[in-house]
């Protein structure tokens, strides 16, 4: 069985939204058509308090993009994005949402970030997303969606170590920093990742 994760298309992550990354737009449509190749399909969701520690607006005297220690852990400072039950936070207009089968929120906890889908960046919280592939029998995973140097490698890392094969579509993703997003793509093969 093969899963799609389609990671945060979300409207903050779209141009014109708080977190805007170039061109997130155009994966839409083939997000859209790669879905009936999959078993399963499912979506993570950024969700979070409107006080959460990640975003500058919470540490006077920082600004965005900046990177401080939260509760032990590096943390870029980010602008106010995906808060809970905004407009901002839901799904992008044109995502197809029929054939998505779960959602899984992160970003909950006001106290650390949380980019991959399957854990928090401390690695304390699960979200359950590895137990609903694999109780559905899952066993290779492609990831698409935003960001693909933040959201998607940190969740594409961790299905790797959650023991799924694993590939990153990269038509189907766009980084808010492609050269960064370089160096990623390299740990992501070391690790046994697949690009496609």
């Amino acid at each position: 069985m093969n899963a799609l994760i389609i990671v945060d298309v979300q409207k903050d992550f779209l141009p014109g939204g708080r977190l805007a990354v170039a061109d997130g737009d155009t994966i839409i449509p083939y997000i859209n058509e790669l879905q009936s190749r999959y078993d399963i399909v499912v979506a993570t969701q950024d969700w979070h308090p409107g006080d959460h520690g990640s975003f500058a607006s919470q540490h006077p005297g920082h600004s965005p993009f900046e990177t401080i220690v939260l509760n032990g852990l590096p943390q870029v400072l980010w602008p106010d994005h995906c808060v809970q039950e905004t407009d901002g936070a839901s799904f992008a207009d044109k995502l197809r949402t029929d054939k998505i089968g779960a959602i899984f929120r992160k970003g909950m906890d006001k106290r650390i970030d949380s980019y991959s889908g399957f854990y928090d960046n401390g690695r304390l919280k699960k979200t359950g997303l590895s137990g609903f592939l694999k109780d559905m029998g899952v066993d290779e995973v492609h990831v698409c969606g935003l960001a693909a140097d933040y959201c998607v490698f940190f969740t594409a890392m961790d299905s790797l170590s959650e023991g799924f094969q694993t590939g990153i579509l990269l038509d189907a993703t766009k980084a808010i920093d492609p050269r960064q997003f370089e160096s990623k793509k390299q740990a992501f093969l070391q690790r046994g990742g697949q690009l496609y």
